[in-house]
């Protein structure tokens, strides 16, 4: 049995449509990409949620979510707990520029919607270039990925 986990991510856009995202690999999951976020803390919105992770992991203050993108649910261990994670992801628009400060150990990059497509290693949500792709709609959800 999973441990029910909320979270919620950020994709930030650049005037040019380059996407910030940080490049993780771990046992489990292996090597993907994925945007600024993480655990809903007790009594936090996932508004609340994002603001507070994109200032933790970038230094970022002057961003808010503009719109929900899509939903997802997925399975892995968390600090050692199997938990099934549920995922909001927004969207947002800002500055092209570097994390303040730069955490020496994190792998970032603005990668371009070209680059994207054309990663090659899985990007958390799924499907994050076609989505972004599709423009302005209403939010998906994704269901449960394996």
């Amino acid at each position: 049995m999973r441990t029910p986990r909320h979270a919620a991510r950020i994709v930030v856009l650049d005037p040019g449509g380059s996407v910030f995202l940080f490049r993780e690999d771990n046992v489990e999951v292996g090597i993907h990409w994925l945007p600024p976020g993480g655990g809903i803390d007790p009594g936090e919105t996932p508004e609340e949620c994002v603001r507070r992770e994109l200032r933790e992991e970038t230094g970022w203050t002057d961003l808010l979510p503009q719109r929900l993108l899509c939903t997802w649910e997925h399975d892995f261990t968390h600090q050692g707990v199997p938990v099934r994670q549920h995922e909001h992801i927004y969207v947002t628009s800002g500055p092209r520029r570097d994390p303040v400060p730069e955490d020496p150990g994190a792998h970032w990059r603005w990668l371009s919607p070209e680059a994207l497509a054309g990663l090659g290693e899985p990007s958390w949500p799924p499907r994050l270039a076609e989505l972004l792709a599709e423009g302005v709609g209403e939010p998906v959800h994704l269901g449960l990925i394996g």
